[in-house]
């Protein structure tokens, strides 16, 4: 018997499609990957802004992972946003009983929009009971210099937060610089057992930059549940971003941040694995 290679994502739900769980499912898809789904919070929101946060319980969010996990082959997980310390609390509790997945973290805090989508209290609880539990933390300037607790606007200052973060646990830090002013958008991988990577491509000038970091990490997910080890996910991952927003640069997707085309080049979802 055969299956797909299988991705479970635990984020929030964006009703504009863009980013969340929409935009990871999108990509999985892209991908030729069966995505998995566990929602931690229903926001209303679009292109220009966050209008509001609906958090479901702890509970649910756990029950969610854990029916997923007892009845699929799952690969890879990714998280995204987590709300709440509660619910925070609640995933790590949940895959506490599954290390032998991978798990990718985004830690999303802050939205394109700048609305705030990490609670303070969420924090502490990320750093002490996720960030152990991670495979790979994928956090871009300004996640970094939150968690970390250190300015982030250089290649130099993102070497430092990186280590800032190995130091509070993780095995592997993404810092993604696309958020510095250059022609080059430059993210660096940082882990314990192998040498710093840069991953580069091209500076897009466009609006349509809503989710890019939540696809980013779900493309890395569904590589690795592929097959990639991580310094080859993180660069297909970063290949298939760029490409996604090449595709829609120029397309009317909303009137503030619109979506990437994240479905510029699909791969089909062959199933591969033996049982």
């Amino acid at each position: 018997m055969k299956r797909y290679p299988t991705t479970l994502i635990i984020a929030g739900s964006d009703c504009s499609g863009g980013a969340g769980i929409q935009a990871d499912v999108k990509t999985c898809a892209a991908l030729g990957v069966f995505a998995t789904t566990a929602i931690t919070a229903v926001t209303a929101q679009n292109t220009m802004g966050v209008r509001g946060v609906y958090a479901v319980s702890p509970e649910m969010v756990k029950a969610q992972i854990e029916a997923v996990m007892d009845d699929f082959a799952v690969d890879t997980v990714k998280v995204g946003m987590l709300c709440n310390a509660a619910i925070a609390g609640a995933v790590a509790d949940a895959l506490e009983q599954y290390r032998d997945v991978p798990v990718i973290l985004d830690p999303v805090m802050v939205s394109t929009s700048r609305h705030k989508l990490l609670d303070d209290d969420a924090v502490a609880v990320v750093r002490r009971r996720l960030f152990p539990l991670a495979t790979l933390v994928t956090p871009n300037c300004d996640e970094a210099a939150m968690l970390a607790d250190v300015p982030v606007t250089s290649i130099d200052e993102m070497r430092v937060a990186a280590g800032r973060l190995m130091e509070a646990g993780c095995k592997a830090v993404l810092v993604k610089g696309g958020h510095l002013q250059g022609a080059q958008s430059v993210d660096l991988l940082f882990g314990m057992s192998q040498p710093e990577r840069a991953f580069e491509a091209a500076f897009c000038h466009t609006n349509n930059t809503h989710g890019t970091g939540c696809t980013l990490s779900s493309a890395i997910a569904a590589c690795m549940a592929r097959g990639y080890d991580l310094p080859a996910a993180v660069e297909a991952a970063k290949t298939y971003v760029t490409g996604a927003i090449e595709a829609g640069a120029d397309v009317f997707a909303g009137h503030g941040h619109g979506a990437l085309n994240h479905a510029f080049a699909p791969l089909p979802l062959q199933a591969t694995i033996e049982m």
